[in-house]
């Protein structure tokens, strides 16, 4: 019967954009009519929802933009410092892709500028890259690009500019989401919950405060912007323009989102995902999903052309995806209906999409030659416990905060501003109302075509569904990993800001309640107000004091010790000299200073990876020739030891990088349920600061600070006592 409900949905004839248009006018009479109400003065009311819900949309944007700008400028005091210190602000990847920028600003020609990134050979000893495609540095491309044509030059400083449009890209974000609650719940009011409850939780809805160039804080905006259009792609009874509207902005924004972000397409997959539980259980129309698949294919083919023929995205589980889900539908509608084998195929349709995905995927990965991220692979089994590694950046990799699972106090900082809470009040009720339209699918039940306030069926709207799989399964990555919960967490706010706002969501609740004693429309519409103005208050009473004190109170990013060392490579190292150390160091000396370095702070590549492994040796138990065939084996002419390295002590014994070592190289003995590094070497990083043979045979001193050590690698060795 199920199967029979899906049919009779995906065969009900679409009105045409013409029919709808004319429709819904005289609808919205008659509707005037009986209220007593004039076409003119419903329309007058329309526009000016309309307007000053934009208004307070674009506010917000602009409003939080201005925020993250002034908290960063308290917080480096950026407009006091010299450009050596501002770029010391960059640290790790985010030093690597700001360097590109300048380089890029440098060139005599931006098409020289890309051609010198395409054939890079002054990053990395002994590599050439492509830097725009192994780092996605297309966000880089358009920010050079805007600066030079815009004549910004005499106006603003490069690093400004820089940050000026990521900041610029987080109002969007919010905006979006602002739009997106506004769009489920119909009033502007749930888009102010929305942005309070981010901007309250920023330390859980974004990492803008740590990295403002990572590439999420670039692509994450084109994402939500693709989420709102398609919030409105999948309502129902939607005029013909903006349907138009929100499919073009579907398109543009998944495919900009594509180019921004290397793991981008793994994102989208969740979403495909979302869509095909929507469309399985008939609850949405079935070619607007097919319509966005198609919008997947097309920007998995653009991107695999402009990123040089990327072949990650080639065997990504999101063309598999949407391949057998387009192969599936096409077996399906090519049968002939009716029969035994049309009605087996209607039962086994997720069971056929599921195996045609993952037997695709597989072909694929056999014979397109692909280097797609094997150690995520590696690391996902290690993590769900289905493997065991001594490996060095397997268990580097499972120490970071990042990749563990969410702590305790993630998920009290989300109760403590009430937005935890309320997300699983408006999760279960969406949740149970989504049950029951399941439940009357199968018994035969067609959906309405419209859906009022006084049904109490909030679960009948197609995106409101979407919506509630998508925050479940990024839910069960966030439950995870805690980075995914930069992806969560915003959607959470959005979700829970509708939810109370929305009197159809207050309206299914009393339904079930069967409220006799208040009229229950009345009390929707007084809860759907009443309860975010309560909400909104209290959160200005106890978090907008704390806001206000970020802004106001002045703190300082003191780092002198890195400063020296900068300049010290600047004055007295050889230009033509290479760089080894750890590659966080590495990214911050080829931003500051434009030597050439022997490793990068980059984890998508496997010799990048497998350098920074053997560089990190410094702080390992071996000799003194081991290390010195090692980095000069990478042709490194210098060598930087990090104090806070060599004598870190980490809150979690077995996660500092010298314990890794110790665990890779098999200096651990075990005795009577405690773990010892042994080795007949001494550590390296302490024992080259003697100076005494044979480490000064092989090394030599020429600067050292509190922090930093640095090292001239011999060319010549002598072995003289």
């Amino acid at each position: 019967k199920m199967s029979s409900g899906a049919a009779d949905l995906r065969q009900r004839k679409k009105q045409n954009c013409s029919e709808s248009d004319k429709m819904a006018p005289e609808q919205r009479n008659k509707e005037n009519s009986k209220l007593g109400r004039s076409p003119k003065y419903m329309l007058i009311q329309r526009f000016a929802k309309l307007f000053f819900g934009c208004l307070a949309a674009v506010t917000s944007g602009m409003m939080y933009a201005v925020y993250l700008s002034t908290y960063h400028e308290r917080k480096f005091w950026f407009s006091s410092r010299q450009e050596l210190e501002r770029e010391i602000t960059f640290q790790g990847d985010s030093a690597i892709y700001y360097s590109f920028y300048k380089e890029l600003l440098k060139a005599p020609s931006f098409e020289r500028g890309v051609y010198e990134l395409t054939h890079n050979n002054k990053t990395v000893s002994l590599k050439t890259i492509n830097a725009v495609q192994q780092m996605t540095l297309y966000p880089e491309l358009i920010a050079s690009v805007l600066y030079q044509a815009s004549g910004s030059e005499e106006v603003i400083e490069p690093v400004y500019f820089y940050i000026g449009i990521v900041f610029g890209l987080q109002g969007i974000y919010v905006t979006a989401l602002f739009v997106t609650s506004w769009v489920m719940s119909g009033t502007w009011l749930a888009g102010m919950l929305t942005v309070a409850w981010f901007i309250i939780n920023r330390t859980d809805t974004t990492r803008i405060d740590y990295s403002i160039p990572s590439r999420e804080n670039w692509a994450l905006p084109y994402f939500a912007c693709q989420v709102a259009a398609l919030t409105g792609y999948l309502k129902k009874n939607l005029n013909c323009s903006a349907e138009k509207f929100c499919y073009l902005l579907v398109n543009a924004s998944t495919y900009t989102f594509m180019m921004m972000w290397e793991y981008s397409h793994y994102l989208l997959f969740v979403q495909a995902v979302s869509l095909f539980l929507l469309d399985s259980f008939a609850l949405a129309q079935t070619e607007k999903v097919h319509e966005v698949y198609k919008i997947y294919l097309f920007s998995l083919f653009l991107g695999y052309l402009l990123q040089f023929e990327n072949s990650a995205l080639l065997v990504s589980p999101l063309l598999s995806f949407v391949a057998a889900l387009i192969f599936s539908k096409c077996l399906q509608m090519n049968m002939k209906k009716g029969t035994f084998m049309s009605r087996l195929l209607k039962i086994m349709y997720i069971y056929l999409v599921l195996t045609v995905a993952v037997t695709l995927n597989f072909l694929l990965k056999m014979f397109v030659p692909h280097k797609e991220n094997e150690h995520l692979l590696k690391f996902i089994e290690v993590k769900l416990g289905l493997n065991t590694t001594k490996n060095f950046t397997m268990n580097w990799l499972l120490c970071q905060e990042s990749l563990q699972a969410p702590s305790q106090d993630f998920f009290l900082r989300l109760t403590q501003s009430s937005l935890l809470p309320f997300y699983i009040l408006v999760l279960i009720i969406c949740l149970f109302s989504v049950t029951q339209v399941i439940f009357r699918r199968i018994c035969g039940e067609p959906l309405k075509e419209t859906v009022k306030l006084e049904d109490g069926r909030i679960g009948e709207r197609p995106e409101i569904v979407y919506h509630v799989i998508h925050t479940i399964l990024l839910g069960c990555l966030a439950m995870c990993l805690e980075g995914m919960k930069y992806l969560w967490t915003p959607y959470v706010c959005m979700l829970a800001a509708f939810g109370v706002c929305s009197p159809e969501l207050w309206m299914t609740l009393f339904k079930w309640l069967r409220l006799k004693a208040v009229h229950p429309i009345l009390l929707a519409l007084i809860l759907s107000m009443a309860v975010p103005t309560i909400i909104g208050f209290s959160l200005w009473k106890e978090f907008f004091p704390r806001i206000m004190t970020e802004l106001t109170e002045l703190q300082e990013f003191y780092d002198p010790d890195t400063v020296e060392l900068m300049t010290w490579i600047k004055r007295q190292a050889p230009v033509a000299a290479v760089f080894a150390g750890s590659p966080q160091l590495m990214g911050v000396i080829k931003l500051c200073t434009g030597w050439m370095v022997s490793s990068l702070p980059l984890y998508n590549d496997d010799d990048l990876l497998k350098r920074n492994e053997n560089i990190y040796q410094i702080y390992s138990k071996r000799s003194a020739e081991d290390i010195y065939k090692i980095l000069t084996s990478y042709k490194a002419n210098f060598l930087v030891i990090e104090d806070s390295i060599c004598n870190e002590v980490g809150p979690v014994r077995g996660c500092r990088v010298k314990d890794l070592l110790d665990i890779a190289n098999g200096h651990v003995v075990c005795e009577e349920d405690d773990n010892y590094a042994y080795s007949k070497y001494g550590r390296f990083c302490h024992e080259i600061k003697m100076n005494y043979s044979p480490y000064v045979n092989y090394f030599t001193r020429v600067y050292w600070n509190r922090s930093y050590f640095v090292y001239r690698i011999n060319t010549v060795i002598s072995f003289q006592s």
